[in-house]
């Protein structure tokens, strides 16, 4: 490759030329302009890396289930050693994508605390969660063996479906969102969701013995709270109704927006259930339904029942 001086330009086949520094000095322009509009003084620090992050995945999946997401041939006497050795690699890993991010909230609010010191709290208080992680990924998956007649082993449901690699990068990513790293847990959800197109917020509290099928398309908000034993098909919405805003017309974050599910419902592919409402024990919820009001437990919703109940007496939705 030819290297070429400051303020050349670089020549491309068909006699076509780029000013490189002409751009470049264009961006380094923006950067800075951005730089001071979020108050920024000297060097940003840096993010946690979504590529380390990915490895990191990996390895508390191969230590939460070594004998099929971890190295091929364990034998039964070497299984807790390398179950040992994997997360003492990926906790250390872990440490530093930690220590990015309390730094970088550091750098927006100078009165945050030691980084080292929280994030080794942070990391041994994860760790000690994973027994935990553990059972309900264990019940999530019995829920999809049990949920779907193509299943043949719980096995197959642990390495080939979408909807328990999703579930298993929430359990996590939920986590380390109540440990206080949000940005991290926020990057874990993305990366699910461009593997799985299941895109779960890491707030979501999310009951034992869940069951995404098929799951392309399936969007759980921030506060959405879904009990046990909970089965949603692909393209589900539980999303919020409406955004409010403050006096300078700017959104108002947080806050209660996302429905609540309650025990042993079943909501079927394309349904729509947007606001802060229930949806009772044991109910039912149709293909494509479009619901923004809370129902009683045991209610089996169909298209058109819902559709008559919003538009009754000349009311809207």
């Amino acid at each position: 490759m030819t290297a070429f001086a400051a303020g050349q330009e670089a020549p491309l086949q068909g006699g076509l030329h780029l000013d490189i520094d002409g751009i470049v000095a264009e961006l380094r322009g923006l950067r800075v302009k951005s730089l001071q509009t979020r108050q920024r003084i000297g060097r940003p620090p840096k993010l946690p890396s979504r590529k380390a992050l990915v490895g990191i995945l990996d390895g508390l999946a191969a230590a939460l289930f070594p004998n099929r997401l971890g190295a091929p041939e364990l034998t039964d006497e070497g299984v807790d050693y390398y179950v040992g050795h994997t997360l003492d690699h990926t906790l250390r890993a872990l440490y530093e994508e930690i220590r990015r991010e309390l730094r970088f909230v550091a750098n927006l609010d100078p009165e945050a605390g030691e980084e080292s010191a929280q994030a080794a709290a942070i990391v041994h208080d994860f760790a000690a969660r994973l027994p935990v992680v553990r059972s309900l990924l264990e019940s999530d998956i019995r829920a999809a063996y049990q949920g779907d007649p193509a299943a043949r082993s719980v096995d197959e449901v642990l390495v080939c479906y979408p909807g328990i690699t999703a579930i298993t990068h929430h359990r996590l990513a939920h986590e380390l969102y109540r440990l206080g790293v949000p940005l991290l847990a926020r990057i874990i959800a993305e990366i699910a969701h461009s593997a799985t197109g299941i895109d779960i917020h890491p707030g979501a509290r999310i009951g034992g013995s869940f069951f995404i099928d098929h799951g392309t398309g399936v969007v759980i908000g921030e506060t959405c709270v879904i009990g046990e034993r909970v089965r949603i098909y692909q393209a589900v919405t539980l999303g919020a109704k409406r955004f409010p805003v403050d006096e300078k017309g700017e959104l108002i974050k947080g806050g209660a927006r996302h429905p609540i599910v309650e025990d042993d419902v079943v909501i079927y592919a394309g349904a729509t259930i947007l606001g802060r409402v229930s949806i009772g024990q044991g109910s039912s919820i149709g293909g494509s339904v479009w619901l923004t009001r809370s129902v009683p437990p045991h209610s089996h919703i169909t298209q058109a029942q819902a559709r008559s109940d919003a538009f009754d007496a000349g009311g809207g939705i």
